[in-house]
């Protein structure tokens, strides 16, 4: 059992929650900040903001599998039925979003307490000289590292989000709005935490899960890709930024060379000796034997645990997605016609797939997470009539895994989850080079994580013989132009990341949200009663709303977002 490398302290430090008189009031019998500041004790603050990392609950998931798959047309809510965290619903119909969801609420402030952790910790950090405290300039970096992750994360859920840093004095907390910044300030401001923390983090670090440079390098290339794409008022691209996106190279530069892609897709979701691996730039770290009760779980992907495991079968992969994973005869996707008859998984034989689809999804008739005693049944399936029978593999575990931990009615696990890793690298990389025109720069970075597609059947080959997946070669099997390669290149990355928790917000990045959507869901709505009233709202369900109670607690100072 795997024992958590990075120690967290969840209650050393009082969060900043209001400037009520009674908290500016030091309790007795309690250390003050100064007294916690010393050599010895400023790795609490440091731990006790990793920790946040990993504080989330699954109906307020860091993995943001409501809001980056649900809610796009890769996965269903699933559950017991459409009531079952009826938000979550609301969100994959697109319809009924309200601005007092209290599942937003709690994401928003589990947010925040992760800042806060960091600013204090970078407070705490600043008050020690370095000769007392020699490893100052790289817990600082990791403190500006977690810091931007959780702002990125609140920036593309949010979009306008109140920007406070280490620097900002707490009396000037009630007057900081949501709109202080514009769109691409705050962008601004998110790249310049990693830019801060590349320039002070190490390459290598001795335990496990604490961010390296390269760590800060990746992350800093997604936010530098993310501003390219400029939006207006209405959340239309009205630019892609071509300087922006040179800074996309610039930073993936730093990374090449220093990992590599695994030899298997598969061992990006395996749990214990597979964790930490080659490919695997930053993740979230889990443990199960650390002396606590159960463990610390990833308790935001608990739900997906299929039924006939144990609870509660949701985040269900759609057909849609399934089909994409189908190939041509010449291995190539079928870009324009891979929806036009679903995958059925009772005649595997009929269809060539990319070998990515049986790492994605749990199919009935074959073995769950690669093992031969467990076979996913039907049966498995919580709401078969309403969600289907397809199943999350990712984030899961197979059921003997000493990892898988009974919380009942749930089961957890402890298995890291990746945030970032190698292949988004490249495939970011491959972006940038083809919105600036240079897409034959392109070919190679999309070929080399196709290529290890191809090779990923180690774990499966016992039981698919329908692989089939080609590279991309110019003039053999396509024409490589700029439009073809951005084509491929969007492709690439749904199958790749599918169920990761990024596919909506790539589809808002690219400007392609609300017509991809709506073709879905008019698919959808052929197969699907609880369709019926899907449409997704261009200009204001890009993002999701301010959580009313947030605007309460402002006194009206932050605005809603458009729409609502």
């Amino acid at each position: 059992m795997k024992k958590i490398t990075i120690l967290y302290m969840s209650s050393l430090m009082l969060l900043l929650a209001g400037c009520s008189d009674f908290l500016e009031v030091d309790p007795k019998g309690v250390l003050s900040e100064e007294n916690l500041v010393t050599p010895e004790n400023v790795d609490g603050f440091v731990t006790a903001t990793y920790a946040a990392l990993g504080n989330d609950h699954y109906d307020a998931p860091f993995s943001l599998w409501p809001y980056g798959n649900v809610r796009s047309d890769d996965a269903y809510k699933g559950g017991s039925g459409t009531n079952d965290i009826q938000p979550f619903h609301f969100f994959e119909i697109s319809s009924n979003i309200r601005t007092d969801f209290g599942e937003l609420d709690r994401l928003w402030y589990n947010f925040y307490v992760g800042i806060s952790r960091a600013n204090k910790a970078i407070n705490a950090l600043n008050q020690l000289e370095d000769t007392e405290y020699r490893a100052k300039e790289s817990r600082l970096g990791e403190m500006y590292f977690i810091r931007g992750h959780f702002y990125f994360m609140l920036k593309i859920l949010f979009n306008r989000v109140p920007y406070v840093t280490d620097e900002t004095p707490v009396d000037a907390y009630g007057s900081i709005s949501n709109t202080d910044l514009t769109n691409q300030e705050l962008w601004e401001a998110i790249a310049s935490d990693f830019e801060y923390a590349a320039e002070h983090l190490p390459d290598n670090q001795m335990q496990a899960g604490r961010v390296t440079k390269y760590g800060a390098y990746g992350y800093l290339a997604k936010v530098r890709l993310y501003q390219a794409y400029e939006q207006d008022a209405n959340y239309n691209v009205t630019q892609i930024n071509q300087q922006t996106l040179q800074k996309v190279i610039d930073a993936t530069n730093e990374i090449l060379g220093a990992y590599a892609l695994e030899s298997d897709f598969a061992y990006n979701f395996l749990p214990e000796s597979y964790e930490n691996g080659v490919e695997s730039v930053f993740a979230i770290q889990y443990s199960d034997n650390d002396g606590t009760l159960y463990g610390r779980l990833n308790y935001g992907d608990v739900l997906s645990t299929p039924q006939g495991l144990g609870c509660c079968d949701f985040h269900k992969p759609s057909q849609n997605l399934v089909n994409a994973f189908k190939t041509s005869a010449d291995g190539l996707p079928l870009f324009d016609t891979y929806n036009d008859a679903d995958l059925d998984y009772n005649q595997l034989s009929s269809y060539t797939v990319d070998p990515r689809l049986y790492h994605t999804v749990a199919i009935p008739g074959l073995p769950y997470k690669y093992n031969p005693d467990y076979i996913y049944e039907e049966s498995w399936n919580r709401s078969p009539a309403t969600y289907g029978y397809f199943a999350s593999l990712k984030e899961n575990v197979a059921p003997d895994c000493g990892c898988f931990v009974n919380i009942d009615p749930f089961y957890g696990n402890s298995k890291n989850r990746i945030v970032i890793r190698y292949a988004d690298i490249l495939l970011m990389r491959a972006e940038a080079y083809i919105e600036l025109g240079q897409y034959t720069e392109a070919l190679p970075l999309i070929n080399e994580v196709r290529t290890r597609a191809a090779a990923s059947t180690t774990l499966t080959g016992d039981y698919t013989t329908n692989n089939l997946i080609a590279t991309y070669q110019d003039g053999v099997n396509c024409t490589w132009t700029q439009d073809f390669a951005r084509q491929a290149l969007r492709w690439e990355r749904r199958l790749e990341f599918a169920m990761e928790g990024s596919r909506f917000f790539d589809l808002v990045r690219w400007g392609t949200v609300a017509q991809t959507m709506n073709a879905y869901y008019a698919e959808e709505k052929t197969k699907r009663a609880y369709y019926t009233e899907a449409n997704f709202d261009a200009h204001k369900e890009e993002y999701c709303p301010i959580p009313l109670a947030q605007i309460n607690f402002s006194q009206g100072l932050y605005q809603q977002n458009t729409g609502y």
